[in-house]
């Protein structure tokens, strides 16, 4: 199949690449896997993992592709990239915060952002955020300020504060 988007995000995991792009795949409505890749007896050997062993898994959520890579404990994700997730209602919102979150850090959790069991971060906002942090600044400000304090995004709460 070719790759449509110009740019796809890679991730690196140690051994869960499949287990990750399946949770992923589960959690996402519009989501498939669509194609795995295993390590052969060389690449294998110079690995230290056993032949056959899931080497990348390319997946797609909504449309866009990511491919999940068994690349060893070398790497490890942190903060300073994540996945935004735009929801449209807080059923919406509450729905991902859950899944996504399931089994990760829930020291981690801050203004929409959360970590997975395998350590990716998220942000589930609101899709309206964006619009709500520009033009006015005094109702940014607000927006901002009801922001800080939540861990799962309250849709309401920020709209009061927006609308003032």
């Amino acid at each position: 199949m070719p790759i449509v988007s110009t740019i796809s995000p890679c991730l690196w995991f140690d051994t869960q690449a499949e287990d990750a792009a399946r949770m992923y795949v589960d959690i996402f409505r519009n989501a498939r896997i669509s194609a795995v890749s295993h390590y052969g007896a060389e690449s294998a050997g110079r690995r230290g993992v056993p032949p056959g062993s899931v080497l990348s898994v390319a997946f797609e959520l909504d449309g866009q592709p990511f491919t999940a890579l068994n690349g060893g404990p070398r790497f490890r994700f942190n903060e300073a990239v994540s996945f935004q997730v735009h929801c449209d209602t807080q059923g919406e919102i509450d729905y991902y915060w859950e899944r996504l979150g399931e089994g990760g850090d829930a020291a981690a959790r801050q203004c929409g952002w959360l970590k997975d069991r395998f350590g990716l971060s998220w942000q589930v906002v609101p899709r309206s955020i964006a619009g709500w942090l520009t033009g006015d600044a005094l109702r940014a400000d607000r927006v901002i300020q009801a922001l800080m304090p939540m861990k799962k995004i309250d849709l309401a709460a920020l709209r009061r504060a927006y609308e003032g």
